[in-house]
């Protein structure tokens, strides 16, 4: 028996948003990642300074925030493609927003955990930031490849 294709389609989309979560929850604090970091930057960079290994660790934490988001975001287009080859500029304005929406959602659950800040805007815009980026190069890719599929066909 198969399972259904929305199943399919969206249980990646579920659990990167679960792990988005876990991700907020207190074992990834500034504390706790800088526990495994800090080190790990001192042993590459020794003569770095405590700020810039600080420095560091911050850009660290912010790509981590641009990856997730990235993911997330093409996760949630693969769901809505379900395996179609077109992409729809509404698929991309929806999940940009439900990206936002769920960036937005995640940083007030942080304001609930112990260690982490709250509602932080910046991360929010950069989370979604990184999904209009993600959905661009979709975009770019699609056209790509349609444009060297005419082209195919006419040659």
């Amino acid at each position: 028996m198969t399972k259904p294709r929305w199943i399919a389609s969206w249980w990646p989309v579920a659990a990167w948003a679960a792990l988005i979560f876990w991700f907020s929850t207190g074992d990834f604090s500034t504390a706790n990642t800088g526990r495994v970091v800090l080190p790990l930057l001192h042993w590459i960079f020794p003569a770095a300074s405590a700020s810039a290994l600080a420095e560091m660790h911050f850009l660290i934490r912010k790509c981590g925030h641009l990856t997730e988001y990235f993911l997330f975001s093409f996760l949630l287009l693969r769901g809505f493609r379900a395996g179609r080859p077109e992409v729809r500029l509404r698929w991309a304005l929806l999940v940009i927003a439900i990206v936002a929406a769920y960036a937005t959602l995640d940083e007030w659950h942080q304001s609930f955990v112990p260690g982490r800040g709250g509602l932080e805007l910046s991360d929010v815009a950069l989370d979604t930031a990184s999904a209009a980026a993600c959905q661009a190069i979709v975009a770019l890719f699609a056209r790509r490849r349609k444009s060297a599929e005419g082209a195919a066909l006419r040659g």
